[in-house]
């Protein structure tokens, strides 16, 4: 019997590989569908917050109507027509791109109309207006993430394309928390948002000039059609199918280590603008910092993160995100004592550096857990499974400050709160810790000899 070759190794990239690499198209469309995707979130949630704190809503409200943003954790309900199906008329220009216009059309619609009705207008009004946007938001992100990794001709370009689009959402996200605030000081609220509706034509032009996957296509071919009950079964109950297939008894400590990884940053979300509002922070403060600190914290936290999982892989990546999420979150009680100018700007800079670090270990470790055939419909499931848990923690966020204000006073509350967020850090080490040593053994148990 003949021994077939080894595999040659696959050449290691160069620095100047990976600059050739940032100088291709697919990395701009990409930088492009990042801010498309990450300028609709704070919108319907902390920003939100921050115009309700100005009309008057309770802590307790504001908690609560960020409830809107659980559109992000249903999403894998409705991954599989996304999977399956072309939008009518705009399908025409392929599956993907058809439904990225779709969702940014519908999202620019929402922000609209938030902008038209105001707090004025009633919290329901205002709140319904909200859940359009985070629905329509939460589609495009299914088939942004979709595109990112079939888009990707390796593993090496996924990685590339990751940091690309986190670049593109850390960008957007500056924009809808620090620029919006110094508008809305000059022009108001509405006409605000009624400006980052326009700003939604930056994912309109990167939906046009991006391309239809090609692996995509072949990987969906000769699926039965999802109103087929064999190709319905496949689209919803095909994906953990192949996720458990593949990864075993493993997949379930990947769901929980991967559910608890973002608790640092979603837990007291929906207090940050009301702290700074309390605290005595004017727009133009927080607005200032916000731009000083969001983008050089986004480009080291996003560089550095990519480095380092090259250098030391994913998981120790993910380990050390992990603890700088809940050291930058923790470090918010210290503006309880101090918060001048020098300590708002440390904190701000380190929380930025932080969840951009950890947002690049976690986009790029759910990244390598898809299939073809299904990675719209899995990476939503994944991406769901990190935003559940802290989504619906959240709405409580309101809740907590209030119960503890009686007896810690107002801004010892938010300081209690924001030390025991920043605790929840531990859970996700300690599972991730478990998950490395768990898949070094499987993958010795399974290398042959």
């Amino acid at each position: 019997m003949t021994q077939q070759a080894p595999a040659p190794a696959r050449r290691k990239r160069s620095a100047m590989d990976v600059v050739r690499s940032l100088g291709q198209p697919k990395v701009a469309v990409m930088l492009a569908l990042g801010f498309a995707s990450g300028l609709p979130f704070l919108l319907t949630q902390n920003t939100l917050g921050y115009w309700l704190r100005d009309e008057g809503a309770s802590l307790k409200v504001i908690g609560f109507i960020s409830w809107v943003g659980l559109a992000y954790v249903l999403k894998p309900f409705w991954a599989p027509v996304v999977d399956r199906i072309d939008v009518p008329l705009l399908g025409r220009l392929g599956r993907r791109r058809g439904w990225m216009l779709l969702s940014q059309l519908v999202v620019a619609a929402g922000l609209v109309g938030m902008a038209l009705v105001g707090p004025q207008g009633g919290l329901t009004a205002i709140g319904a207006f909200a859940v359009v946007v985070a629905f329509a938001s939460s589609t495009q992100d299914i088939v942004i993430d979709a595109w990112r990794i079939e888009a990707a001709s390796d593993a090496d370009e996924i990685g590339l394309l990751s940091s690309a689009a986190q670049l593109g959402y850390r960008i957007a996200l500056l924009v809808a928390d620090a620029a919006i605030i110094a508008a809305a000081e000059r022009l108001g609220w509405p006409l605000s948002y009624a400006a980052m509706a326009v700003l939604m034509t930056v994912g309109l032009a990167a939906s046009f000039l991006a391309f239809e996957p090609a692996r995509a296509e072949a990987a969906m071919y000769g699926k039965a059609p999802l109103w087929t009950p064999r190709g319905f079964a496949d689209a919803v109950v095909g994906p953990f199918i192949d996720f458990f297939g593949t990864h075993k008894a493993l997949g379930l400590l990947m769901l929980a280590a991967i559910a608890a990884y973002r608790l640092p940053d979603f837990l007291m979300g929906p207090m940050y603008n009301p702290y700074y509002h309390d605290l005595g922070m004017t727009k133009d403060t927080v607005a200032v910092v916000r731009a000083a600190t969001g983008l050089p914290g986004a480009f080291a936290g996003i560089a550095i993160s990519g480095l380092f999982a090259l250098r030391f892989g994913l998981f120790r990546t993910l380990i050390v995100g992990s603890v700088l999420q809940g050291l930058g979150t923790a470090a918010f009680a210290i503006l309880t004592v101090s918060h001048d100018l020098p300590t708002f700007t440390a904190v701000m800079a380190l929380d930025n550096f932080a969840q951009a670090f950890a947002g690049v270990a976690l986009v790029a470790y759910m990244s390598s857990l898809t299939g073809l055939g299904y990675t719209a419909t899995q990476y939503a499931l994944l991406s769901a499974t990190y935003a559940f848990l802290g989504k619906f923690l959240k709405g409580f966020s309101g809740a907590v400050v209030d119960s503890l204000t009686p007896s810690h006073g107002l801004l010892g509350a938010y300081a209690t709160s924001f030390v025991g967020t920043g605790l929840t850090a531990i859970p996700p080490i300690l599972l991730f810790l478990l998950l490395a040593q768990r898949t070094v053994r499987a993958a010795r148990a399974a290398a042959p000899g």
